[in-house]
């Protein structure tokens, strides 16, 4: 086997082999990380590699492996986090020149989650500043740049690890999702992102538990997806949002049919302006459903459009939290942030309020239409992957031709807002050969029903044997 085809395996593959004594976790990080020097100068999907932390990490793996010790199903499986997640005595940056040179004393619950099960940790991976907005681009350096086409971005905010795991750097990769940062990357990269339930994974530490932040995994299958949420889920009372159950097995969760589940396919929510190519690969993804066993329906949720709450809550947040740095250092703040910081100081308390009690509302439509639907399937995203200019997250004026980002982002963020578990899975190219994804959203804490949603239409339509031609990258874009 050769190493490219080491590192495009899955992880619960990978795990099966080392538990039979067939890999080594040093061979298998070997060969990633080799992947990651080469390919990372043009990708820009790490800020941080953790090359001598993950070959330690791999041997001491190796060595239970060879006691038949290991931890669990995730020992000796190389992965990443977000740099949103802190790492104890690993950089941890934020995306941000505020915290560029910041280590962290302590881990963040994710991050100690996979240390404790034996998972081979290769760095962290490339954030916007503070997570604010849907590209990858930072004051740290180049943008993340998307594999399948590198002028175009590879989504945000956690689009270092889908760029990642797209190109083979490693089969498992975090990230959080506070308005779609997790399922944006995923389907522009052509990947499985997971935004479980709020609280399925703690958050901790964060400044603000009472927000719309998750965290999750992006992968290359739905069993890696569901493997990886088995690890990282369960309670934390520090978080007092966490949902306080044990964790399921989520990989045989994830198995069975979805014979006589009711579902919805909505190409627009009802207000989204959809690229028409788009729009045909989803709606030719969710006809699939019918052979599955499901009873399936053309139905829009009958919502209004949430975006004006949830931009607004949105900026405040990052007013409050980040407008007393930019105004110390406002060379370190990009023009993108300081819009939304600019914007956010402009509401009153009153118009807060009426924003946070718009999101009650919004929940009671949600709950009471998944009353009559198992599963609610919209597209992902309502275009490809754009292309990276100066400022692109900037609002844009009407005559620019360019989308803002809350409407980049019109799929995504309501459910955030609902704490309802979403997954965006691949669901085939465009004519220009980019991905294009596929959401699947499933009831109040149905976080298995999503995934089994996902894996059967996984099995149906597979994807994870498409590649990047990477070996066509520029050197520099």
């Amino acid at each position: 086997m050769s190493q490219t085809d080491i590192c495009f395996l899955p992880a619960t593959e990978l795990a099966s082999l080392i538990r039979a004594k067939e890999l080594s976790p040093v061979e298998l990080v070997d060969a990633v990380l080799e992947r990651t020097e080469r390919l990372n100068q043009t990708l820009n999907a790490f800020l941080t590699v953790s090359d001598d932390l993950a070959r330690q990490q791999a041997k001491a793996s190796e060595r239970r492996a060879l006691r038949g010790e290991l931890r669990g199903p995730i020992d000796g499986i190389p992965y990443s986090l977000k740099d949103l997640e802190p790492t104890a005595g690993v950089r941890t940056t934020f995306g941000s020149k505020w915290f560029e040179q910041n280590v962290p004393a302590e881990d963040g619950v994710v991050a100690a989650r996979m240390k404790a099960a034996g998972g081979v940790l290769l760095g962290k991976t490339n954030t916007p500043q503070l997570g604010h907005k849907d590209s990858c681009a930072n004051l740290l350096g180049p943008p993340c740049v998307n594999p399948w086409d590198v002028r175009r971005t590879s989504g945000g905010s956690s689009g270092g690890a889908g760029a990642a795991v797209a190109a083979g750097l490693g089969p498992l990769a975090h990230g959080t999702d506070g308005g779609g940062s997790i399922r944006i990357p995923a389907a522009f990269c052509g990947v499985v992102g997971l935004k479980p339930s709020h609280g399925r994974v703690p958050c901790y530490p964060t400044a603000d538990f009472w927000g719309r932040v998750h965290s999750g995994p992006l992968t290359r299958t739905v069993r890696d997806a569901a493997l990886m949420l088995t690890t990282i889920a369960g309670p934390d009372s520090r978080d007092p949002l966490s949902i306080d159950r044990p964790p399921e097995d989520y990989l045989t969760a994830s198995e069975g049919d979805l014979k006589g589940l009711r579902v919805a396919w909505s190409s627009d929510l009802g207000y989204v302006s959809v690229d028409p190519e788009i729009k045909a690969l989803a709606s030719s993804a969710a006809r699939l459903f019918a052979e599955f066993g499901c009873t399936v329906e053309e139905h829009d949720p009958g919502w209004q459009d949430p975006r004006p709450g949830h931009e607004l809550t949105y900026e405040v947040t990052f007013a409050a939290r980040f407008g007393e740095r930019m105004d110390e250092r406002p060379e370190w703040t990009e023009p993108s942030l300081k819009a939304i910081i600019d914007s956010g100081r402009l509401p009153s308390g009153v118009d807060l309020m009426k924003a946070l009690l718009g999101r009650t509302v919004l929940y009671d439509h949600a709950h009471r239409f998944f009353e009559s639907y198992d599963l609610l399937l919209t597209p992902q995203m309502p275009v490809v992957a754009p292309l990276i200019m100066p400022d692109q997250d900037d609002h844009p004026t009407p005559a620019d031709g360019r989308r803002a980002m809350f409407d980049r982002i019109a799929f995504a963020f309501p459910f955030n807002l609902t704490g309802q578990p979403a997954i965006s899975v691949p669901c085939g190219f465009t004519s220009v050969g980019l991905p294009a994804g596929l959401q699947i959203v499933g009831r109040w804490h149905a976080d298995a029903t999503v995934l089994r949603a996902a894996a059967c239409f996984e099995a149906a339509q597979p994807w994870a044997q498409h590649h990047p031609a990477l070996g066509a990258l520029p050197p520099n874009i």
